[in-house]
């Protein structure tokens, strides 16, 4: 792959049109959600996990699906029930006719995994994923495997039926690079959604990119040059969502107990290096910094009950940093 192109800012235009041609293919399914394809999109160029939280409804698992017809992957989606145990996630060793134990792999094995509805099984199947997702690897009996190249979760949460649910931990939240929530699609857009879920008109997807497409983007993603205003200012902004810090935000001391580690600054610069190279541009700026902000830090701060009483978003916290 790195042979096709002669320098990196060819690469970078290449990464650019391989984004327009996927999010092409993805507009003959899904209608609307532009923002939430361009973050989905920009999570998997950087190698991160995305969390999709929406209302029942609207496409969550018909768009994690529709991308993985547009790539070349091997995809699984594993439905996330009370009685899931961690051994239907990564597989188990069983006896076989000879007597010995061999090892039988878990749907975890595989390229794109659509958890779905993540918080509906108990915190010790949710630990299963703890691991994949940050070593991309899985331990069974004591014996370890690499899980294949490339890898995402992408998991989906309804917001609003909590009954029987079991909220993800900050440790399994702080693994997803972006919270990312679904609204409603607009009137026009409901109009086209029906229009085109109504007929018997089939529609196919092509394969855009290859495994090592994906993995040779996001080597290349990470060699995007930054500049230390622009790191700075992303650690900065990380910064001030500690309360009780030397930097810390009047919002930050007021509405919050506790605020972003630093992977969230690893997120904002690697998120701003992907959406700069998407957009046409050859190094990240404030603005690309401030486009993955909101949903690189949403899931990583907790408010108090002042911000809860008065009814304050995340989302105003966030923006107040900008």
């Amino acid at each position: 792959m790195e042979q096709k192109y002669k320098s990196d800012v060819e690469a970078i235009d290449a990464l650019a049109d391989s984004y327009k041609k996927l999010k092409q293919e993805i507009g003959k399914i899904i209608v609307g959600q532009d923002d939430v394809i361009k973050s989905v999109l920009t999570g998997l160029f950087s190698n991160g996990h995305s969390l999709l939280v929406g209302v029942p409804g609207l496409a969550k698992t018909l768009l994690i699906q529709t991308i993985s017809d547009a790539l070349d992957l091997d995809f699984k989606r594993i439905q996330f029930t009370p009685d899931l145990m961690p051994s239907d996630i990564t597989g188990s060793e069983i006896l076989d006719e000879s007597r010995h134990f061999q090892f039988n792999k878990g749907p975890i094995f595989a390229n794109i995994i659509l958890a779905d509805e993540i918080n509906r099984t108990p915190p010790k199947t949710q630990a299963a994923l703890l691991e994949a997702m940050q070593e991309k690897s899985v331990t069974v009996s004591g014996n370890k495997y690499d899980l294949p190249k490339p890898f995402f979760v992408l998991a989906t949460q309804n917001p609003i039926e909590q009954e029987g649910t079991y909220p993800l931990p900050e440790a399994q939240l702080d693994r997803f690079m972006f919270n990312i929530p679904l609204h409603y699609p607009s009137f026009e857009e409901e109009i086209d959604v029906v229009k085109n879920t109504t007929t018997d008109n089939y529609v196919t997807v092509n394969k855009v990119l290859s495994g090592d497409d994906i993995l040779f983007f996001q080597k290349m993603v990470r060699k995007i040059p930054i500049a230390d205003n622009v790191l700075e200012y992303a650690v900065n902004l990380t910064a001030k969502t500690r309360p009780g810090s030397e930097k810390a935000s009047d919002m930050a001391n007021k509405f919050l107990s506790w605020g972003a580690g630093p992977r969230a600054s690893q997120y904002l610069v690697l998120g701003a290096k992907c959406n700069a190279a998407i957009s046409g541009k050859y190094s990240p700026d404030i603005e690309d910094i401030q486009a993955v902000a909101i949903n690189v830090l949403r899931h990583r701060i907790i408010k108090n009950y002042k911000a809860e009483a008065e009814g304050i978003t995340e989302e105003d916290i966030i923006k107040d940093l900008f």
